[in-house]
């Protein structure tokens, strides 16, 4: 497995200081086939088998590895679950497969809510493109694997939430100039009043970490892909706005607690010689806002985001190959951000 910084966060697309990431997901299931948790082992090989088959004739997927997860360890799966390549549902399922294309802009996830999760993702707001990718593997897909199709409601899903499109919009942004002024709540509130979810680092029922939200669409039914995907663009790039007038009354009224704050932060990152995975997340959240409002100059996002990325408890360990206690963990933490910023 891949230790290292996820390749497409590097890509150079819009608002990347504030949107951290954009993902598609599509919720397919196979037809005349019981959905995963009515499925017997028999049926679920089976789709197990019919994906493998798909994936391998589309061009889109060419070189993308196969990961059995019953054959992974727990640290494997949470590794996982920390790149976002897996749910913790689909990690505690059974015959469950993840197929991962080469740069992990790609990936399916076979037999966990669905049979089939397709996702693709890309850094900043960058919907449109996610969904350019994602829509020419599934037409790939459906060529060779009968989706469960219903000619009045759509794609047939277990959830009755996904039915229709199928689809799931969503971004990771970072809001904590709108935490600090107090304006978070009244933002929040009007995203949901306009039909969208609000969930934390780890999606449904994970806290809110980093001053990190996931922002999706609810509704998938009675709209097409194009307008749930543009509805979820057009209140992303509203609360971008939000964001950075929330930076620019921060500067304005508390420059040098703002300034205090940044530098504090970054001093403790790059001088710390133990720091836990929660600390780690909260400080690069300060410092990123010290970057995103112009505070600090020479640090790169590229930076952030890959230690956002290999500071978590599982990519730690992989990063160091070894299993570590939580105490290690913290200490080996430490030492990794220190050598990212170039300071021992």
């Amino acid at each position: 497995m891949n230790t290292f910084s996820c390749d497409w966060l590097k890509n150079n697309t819009p608002h990347r200081d504030i949107v951290i990431s954009s993902r598609i997901r599509l919720a397919r299931n196979v037809n005349k086939i019981p959905f995963p948790h009515w499925a017997k082992k028999e049926s679920l090989r089976k789709v197990v088998s019919l994906v493998e088959e798909a994936t391998k004739k589309c061009p889109y997927l060419i070189n993308s590895k196969y990961y059995d997860l019953d054959k992974l360890t727990s640290l494997e799966k949470q590794y996982l679950i920390e790149r976002h390549l897996i749910s913790l549902e689909h990690a505690n399922s059974k015959n469950g497969l993840l197929i991962v294309s080469q740069k992990e802009m790609g990936s399916l996830m076979v037999n966990e809510e669905d049979h089939l999760r397709i996702q693709s993702l890309d850094a900043g707001l960058n919907l449109f493109e996610a969904w350019d990718l994602i829509n020419k593997i599934d037409d790939s897909l459906s060529e060779v694997l009968d989706y469960a199709i219903s000619p009045q409601w759509g794609y047939l899903t277990a959830c009755p939430t996904n039915v229709g499109t199928g689809i799931r919009a969503s971004i990771m942004i970072h809001l904590p100039a709108l935490i600090l002024t107090g304006q978070i709540n009244k933002v929040l509130k009007g995203v949901s009043q306009l039909g969208l979810t609000i969930r934390g680092l780890y999606g449904e029922g994970s806290e809110i970490l980093g001053n990190l939200f996931q922002i999706s669409n609810q509704i998938t039914l009675g709209r097409s892909e194009e307008e749930t995907i543009d509805h979820v663009e057009k209140i992303s790039k509203q609360i971008i706005n939000y964001e950075k007038n929330a930076q620019e009354l921060l500067i304005k009224e508390s420059a040098i607690q703002l300034e205090d704050k940044t530098f504090r932060a970054y001093a403790t990152l790059t001088h710390a010689r133990v720091i836990d995975s929660n600390e780690a997340i909260n400080l690069l959240s300060v410092v990123r806002l010290g970057v995103s409002s112009g505070i600090l100059k020479d640090i790169s996002l590229e930076i952030l985001n890959e230690l956002l990325v290999i500071t978590q408890p599982a990519h730690i360990q992989k990063f160091f190959n070894t299993p570590l206690t939580p105490e290690q963990r913290d200490v080996k933490r430490a030492e990794l951000i220190r050598e990212k910023f170039s300071i021992t």
